[in-house]
């Protein structure tokens, strides 16, 4: 079995169950050590340029209207590696490759691969995932042992919050800050599941530009800001695209220091494995008296300095 992964939480579920010996070829924003193992087949055109998060947007809306794809597949590569089956995506041609993109790719081989399009709406789509990438590996139990540890982390997170009777805290996870988004698909389950609610998310469905108005009126008790394809450091460098709207200082987040920065991959790399830890930080963000955050975690998320933001 030859595999190639076209998006970066199938590679993590892949590497997770230990079946990274099949997979051959990556997409670029894979997890690092699949950067550094495997040959990457998917390209990006805007690799090596630095835009702020206006520009993003404005990029990705521009060629979203125009149909056609900043993702493409190094055809050379590909057809070296001749892989037997494919994952991709159709959740969001925004952030990775999509299968129409791929499709047009593979046509040129000799030989077809199976295409395996992993695209979860919410938490437990992300699951059944991982069990329709151990079914086309032909690996359906490494599948099952992986998800019953991560499975074993939630229930352990429900049944602390129900024996000490932990209130539910009005929060929001900011997906994108210019234009802000809100979060969707299956972030507003990572949510519940860590004892929060956040009324301004669209379960199962896509992120949506959500204004300012909005949010103030909703004033959350806890924000997280977290936006797809940033690190805490990415973020950080644009803060000012937040902090300087007028009605931030009022926020009920921002006058009680509950403002958070995290790592975009807790919450928009859907593998089921850093889902699980997005649950896990959120929980501790949301209820600090009763979860202690892992060692393994502290350096995914960090409380935003509000006096120097």
């Amino acid at each position: 079995m030859v595999a190639c992964s076209f998006l970066p939480a199938a590679t993590q579920m892949i590497y997770d169950m230990g079946l990274q010996h099949l997979l051959h070829g990556v997409t670029f924003e894979c997890p690092p050590v699949a950067l550094a193992e495997k040959q990457r087949v998917v390209r990006y055109v805007l690799e090596g340029n630095t835009y702020s998060s206006e520009e993003i947007d404005r990029i990705f809306s521009a060629s979203k209207a125009q149909g056609k794809s900043l993702y493409y597949v190094d055809d050379a590569v590909l057809g070296v590696i001749a892989p037997d089956v494919i994952f991709t995506q159709d959740v969001c041609e925004v952030c990775q490759i999509d299968t129409h993109c791929t499709q047009q790719a593979v046509y040129k081989l000799p030989k077809l691969p199976e295409l395996v399009s992993l695209s979860p709406n919410n938490l437990q789509d992300v699951f059944n995932c991982a069990i329709t990438i151990g079914k086309a590996l032909g690996e359906e139990e490494a599948a099952y042992r992986y998800l019953a540890r991560l499975q074993e982390r939630l229930d352990l997170t429900v049944d602390t919050l129900r024996a000490h009777r932990a209130p539910l805290r009005r929060v929001m996870i900011m997906e994108w800050m210019a234009p802000v988004y809100n979060c969707g698909h299956w972030i507003p389950y990572q949510v519940a599941y860590a004892g929060g609610v956040d009324m301004l998310s669209n379960p199962a469905g896509d992120s949506i530009v959500t204004p300012w108005e909005k949010i103030l009126r909703y004033d959350p008790e806890v924000l997280v800001i977290a936006p797809c394809g940033f690190l805490t450091e990415r973020s950080a460098q644009e803060l000012h695209l937040v902090t300087q709207v007028p009605g931030w200082d009022q926020l009920q987040a921002v006058r009680n220091n509950h403002v958070f920065l995290a790592d975009y991959d807790l919450f928009t790399q859907p593998s089921a494995s850093t889902l699980t830890d997005g649950i896990t930080v959120l929980s501790h963000l949301f209820h600090p008296e009763i979860f202690p955050i892992p060692a393994e975690l502290q350096h995914k998320f960090r409380t935003l300095d509000l006096q120097h933001a």
